[in-house]
């Protein structure tokens, strides 16, 4: 089931850190970039990544947070940001249940070969708790363009 503009965001709560976590009830009043990705230090997961790396003063002059989601673990995330000086949460969603309550998994077909996993997707939520803007099925190269659109009109 995807989700759709105007909803409120799903109850979540992710691991962000050693005996750190996140919520949806953390994060009332704010406004927040939640994207999901596939796989900590692969191609276009990188290059999604260091796109927000590179664009994060633009986006927290807006008063907007990014968190990256995947079903990576702690220690993988912690490599991932170091390695590429990662300037944002990434949350660990092993289980992929938030990514399922967001319709961030599902059915992927890779070269014909049809397997279960992440759905590249991107959500802006608003200080009111709905979901102001989203995208699935995302391009890595140049999404971040199309995020800095969104906040922009803020």
């Amino acid at each position: 089931m995807r989700l759709e503009e105007g909803q409120i965001v799903p109850d979540f709560t992710m691991v962000i850190g050693d005996s750190q976590q996140i919520s949806s009830n953390d994060l009332k009043g704010e406004r927040y970039v939640l994207y999901f990705y596939p796989k900590d230090n692969t191609p276009g997961c990188t290059t999604q990544a260091c796109d927000f790396r590179d664009n994060m003063e633009r986006i927290s002059g807006k008063n907007v947070k990014v968190i990256g989601i995947s079903p990576d673990n702690l220690a993988s995330h912690d490599k991932f940001r170091e390695k590429f000086n990662l300037n944002f949460d990434l949350a660990v969603d092993p289980e992929h249940q938030v990514a399922e309550k967001f319709g961030a998994w599902g059915e992927k077909n890779m070269y014909g070969k049809k397997s279960m996993g992440i759905i590249r997707s991107t959500f802006i939520v608003g200080p009111d708790q709905k979901i102001e803007k989203t995208w699935y099925n995302v391009r890595a190269k140049g999404h971040v363009d199309k995020v800095l659109t969104e906040i922009e009109k803020y």
